[in-house]
């Protein structure tokens, strides 16, 4: 069966002395891992097309137990980023997460678009990093099924307060009166931290980038989201390790 769609090579696997091996986020079939013969040919157009963090038009193979590139058309190289260190390892941990929490063999344009606007707006400096990430990593969860309730106390429904905890462990929100230290990892939020976690689930696709904090509050931010990430997808992200040494 051969198709075409619209992907993101995520992560790059040389095989031999020219093929390769790749994942891709593609719109139509999620997470695929397709075989490029010849890739690794400087001279062959699927060289560049197939290289990581590039987003390309390919055609595709599917036999009964594999994927094969036969094309490959570039739409956007994300050429910036490589030209920063802290940026691309950022990219790369998007990458990571795209691998492990997209779906596979349906369709994935809402992922995709998630992941494509996130590198834009980092490879393009229009967001901060620390804004960007959160909002990746908390929609994308939400999206796959993993969005946590933040939509009022657990014990006695108080929708705002001067203090709230967020519960990775569990997805919660308890307020300042209600929180018992039960020996579970809980993260103290203002009132503009818990409206900002609040708006990477629930906020308009179009809209999700779009407020602002202090340093501080960004700090919080991401704490919350990478805990809850960790939590709930049992895995310590290599990417995210080695981005936060270098930072």
């Amino acid at each position: 069966m051969k198709f075409r769609t619209d992907g993101l090579i995520i992560k790059e696997q040389n095989i031999g002395e020219q093929d390769k091996l790749v994942y891709v986020l593609t719109k139509s079939n999620g997470v695929i891992k397709a075989f490029v013969k010849g890739a690794k040919n400087i001279k062959n157009q699927k060289c560049a097309s197939t290289s990581l963090l590039v987003y390309s038009r390919l055609t595709v193979y599917k036999s009964r137990d594999a994927y094969i590139i036969g094309e490959a058309r570039t739409l956007r190289v994300f050429s910036r980023l490589r030209n920063d260190v802290q940026k691309m390892c950022l990219a790369q941990y998007f990458c990571e997460l795209a691998l492990t929490i997209c779906p596979r063999e349906q369709n994935a344009e809402t992922f995709l678009s998630l992941v494509l606007n996130s590198i834009y707006l980092l490879a393009e400096d229009k967001r901060s990093a620390d804004l960007i990430k959160p909002c990746l990593e908390m929609r994308m969860a939400s999206m796959a099924g993993y969005m946590p309730d933040l939509r009022m106390c657990r014990e006695c429904g108080e929708y705002t307060a001067d203090l709230m905890y967020f519960l990775p462990q569990t997805g919660a929100i308890e307020c300042g009166d209600c929180h018992i230290n039960r020996g579970e990892i809980s993260i103290p939020l203002n009132s503009a931290s818990l409206t900002a976690l609040r708006h990477t689930i629930y906020a308009d696709d179009d809209k999700l980038f779009s407020f602002a904090l202090p340093h501080e509050d960004l700090k919080v931010l991401n704490e919350a989201s990478e805990s809850y990430l960790k939590y709930r997808f049992e895995k310590d992200f290599k990417t995210l390790n080695f981005y936060k040494t270098i930072i």
